[in-house]
């Protein structure tokens, strides 16, 4: 990639003592290529801003000093505004993100990858001596992002803070400054057709202390659901909570017309009512929750509409039987179940059914 310039954009607060090794990385790592470093730095207690000013002088060195706003996604936004590169490289600036992988990000992006992600989670990867609740912590966002997003169910480690990608992904995409993992933002927002994830092992921070907190966490979360509502997974969820409301309108109604007026068995009505109010939220959802993903055969939607009831009467009833068995309130365990009932037929009918 000797004719493409390539830019760096480094967000960083408090990172002073780590910027000569990691200029230093750089340069040998990209010898021979046409780049930028941009730092982007939120006013440092420890003026990291002035220590990456001095080697400037010595390195392709940018700096960006903010003093009015704050946060990891509005400064890595930032840095693409000032980048001048037809390829982006985001990463931190405390070593745990090796310079000397960035140049197979850049091959992967040669290779035709519109983005290229520096994954932890794919064959070759991994994370270096991390608490067990860390690695928990990291397993369970990449999944709860992975579940609530379906456009990067396919990638493993959506939450990468290391990737690469063309100046055309994000080219007139609105990102959100507020976001936690502008990765993810990215993959839901941006431009492009073919993603590539690197293996890379996740290394130890050199100094300085690391920013995972309960109000890291408690952001994503909010990111994750910021990102569902643009996507219209929230009113996606919506619809099937009201398409699963009128179910139950029908269940009853019919259960009482055929007991009451017709006389029929309180069993084989129960059946016949269970039936006909599956199938009214079948037509409901695939007329107006699926609508927009009808691409399987419409008797594998059905049948697979019914698996996911059955999924879901059988997941109802184990955590029910359960929690009877530990001792909860009958009326609690019951709506509990129902809850994690409709997660599943949720999830199923959404990735599988209409998947």
């Amino acid at each position: 990639m000797s004719d493409v310039r390539v830019s760096i954009v480094v967000p960083t607060y408090n990172e002073r003592d780590n910027l000569e090794e990691l200029f230093d990385r750089i340069a040998r790592s990209l010898s021979g290529y046409d780049y930028e470093i941009i730092i982007v730095d939120d006013d440092s207690p420890d003026r990291t801003w002035e220590r990456a000013m001095e080697l400037s002088n010595k390195y392709p060195v940018r700096v960006i000093r903010r003093t009015d706003e704050k946060g990891l996604s509005s400064a890595v936004i930032r840095g693409f505004r000032e980048a001048s590169g037809d390829v982006f490289v985001v990463m931190d600036a405390d070593l745990q993100h090796p310079p000397e992988k960035i140049p197979e990000l850049l091959r992967a992006i040669e290779e035709g990858a519109d983005i290229a992600i520096a994954s932890r989670y794919v064959r070759g990867g991994g994370v270096k001596n991390w608490y067990w609740y860390r690695k928990l912590i990291s397993r369970g966002a990449i999944l709860v992002g992975r579940v609530a997003l379906p456009k990067i169910r396919n990638v493993k480690d959506p939450v990468s803070g290391f990737f690469a990608l063309r100046r055309e992904v994000v080219e007139g995409v609105e990102l959100n400054p507020v976001g936690f993992k502008i990765l993810m933002e990215i993959l839901i927002k941006g431009n492009y057709r073919k993603v590539v994830e690197v293996p890379f092992t996740f290394g130890l921070r050199k100094a300085g202390e690391s920013k995972l907190s309960g109000k890291t966490i408690f952001n994503y979360i909010k990111h994750v659901i910021r990102l569902m509502r643009w996507e219209g997974e929230l009113d996606r969820i919506i619809k099937f909570s009201i398409v699963g409301l009128s179910g139950v309108l029908v269940n009853e109604g019919f259960l009482w017309l055929f007991v009451r007026k017709f006389g029929i068995n309180k069993m084989i009505a129960n059946v016949i009512a269970t039936e006909l109010a599956i199938l009214n939220n079948f037509t409901w959802n695939d007329l107006w929750t699926f609508k927009d993903l009808r691409s399987v055969p419409f008797y594998r939607r059905i049948i697979r509409f019914h698996i996911a009831a059955l999924m879901g009467a059988a997941v109802q009833l184990a955590i029910y039987g359960g929690l009877l068995y530990a001792g909860v309130d009958y009326l609690l365990a019951n709506l509990v179940g129902i809850g994690f009932s409709f997660i599943v037929r949720f999830l199923f009918n959404r990735n599988v059914t209409w998947g």
